[in-house]
């Protein structure tokens, strides 16, 4: 990997003392982590692979030589490993793909990190859980319904086994400043919306989840991050989320309110549909811990941010054109 590459999101001007290694750092967390740490002043150095963009280093994760390579050129002090596959209905039919980078690339980078002495922050969900008695504690026991969740637990496992000074980040459904709508499976439902009275849509009003901006995980991260660095007692696994606890169909709703649309053709659907991957009913976090410890962040109000991502995919055009700019 050519030196000149080492700015990946910052300038040669003057070198932070900290570095920081994000993975997936295409992806809808791992630009909000990228640019949360920026901003606060660590030297960020990005991955991608198929959507590898100027600025950020291509690497294929499960390359065991390409992420010694990547881990030994740039010395990060912090590893926040956000990439996965974390479609439950694509991992149920892309197996062997989504466990070899959920599981085995974490694997790898974890073996990695603990071999250099780099604090390592694996990114997991709330998806271990099967739903059945919320809110669930750090010490509850997992029990995943669906591939996707059993994928990530193992990839808990993994980290943990390889580095046992690492944290492991478990968060619910995410959304934030999407590129597009469906990068997000909550900004997703944006155009079901604005279909008013056109045609009726219905919409899961049975499975009750957390929604959560991804800016807020991305400050959990580096608070965690800052003080790992500092404090080896920080390890083990971590819940954040937000507390608004909705369905699908109610995200809807509050979108339609938040930008003075109907809402009258949305439908609450309350049985789970049928074809897709199963997913936990109500798989609520207790996020006591990183409270305690003072490290964790008072969520966005999901009205507010919402809407703070989906103005730029108002029918006026214009909007869009300063949105990444």
């Amino acid at each position: 990997m050519p030196g000149s590459q080492f700015s990946v999101l910052q300038e040669d001007v003057c070198v932070p003392s900290r570095r920081v290694l994000v993975t997936g750092a295409t992806g809808l967390l791992g630009r909000a982590v990228c640019r949360e740490f920026q901003n606060s002043g660590w030297w960020v150095v990005g991955t991608g692979y198929r959507r590898a963009r100027p600025r950020l280093l291509r690497c294929d994760l499960l390359d065991e030589d390409a992420v010694r390579t990547l881990v030994h050129d740039y010395k990060p002090d912090v590893i926040v490993h956000c990439a996965a596959e974390r479609r439950p209905d694509v991992v149920e039919r892309h197996t062997e793909a989504a466990v070899n980078l959920n599981v085995h690339a974490t694997a790898t980078l974890a073996k990695e990190a603990a071999g250099s002495g780099v604090f390592f922050l694996y990114i997991s969900t709330d998806y271990v859980f099967d739903g059945r008695n919320p809110p669930y504690g750090e010490d509850d026991s997992p029990n995943p319904l669906n591939l996707y969740g059993r994928s990530k637990l193992e990839g808990e496992r993994e980290t943990l086994r390889h580095c046992p000074g690492a944290a492991v980040l478990r968060v619910p459904v995410l959304y934030g400043e999407v590129e597009f709508v469906a990068e997000s499976a909550v900004t997703a439902l944006w155009p079901r919306v604005q279909e008013g009275a056109a045609e009726s849509c219905t919409l899961d009003h049975c499975l009750q989840r957390f929604p959560t901006d991804a800016r807020d995980v991305a400050a959990v991260c580096r608070k965690l991050s800052e003080r790992g660095i500092q404090d080896r007692s920080i390890r083990g696994i971590f819940h954040f989320s937000a507390k608004e606890r909705m369905s699908k169909y109610e995200m809807a709703v509050a979108m339609a309110q938040a930008f003075n649309l109907p809402s009258s053709h949305l439908i609450p659907l309350t049985e789970q549909p049928a074809g897709s991957a199963v997913r936990p009913v109500n798989s609520e976090l207790n996020c006591s811990r990183l409270e305690l410890l003072g490290l964790s962040v008072e969520p966005r109000p999901f009205r507010a941010a919402i809407t703070d991502c989906l103005w730029p995919f108002l029918p006026d055009k214009r909007w869009r054109q300063t949105v990444f700019h």
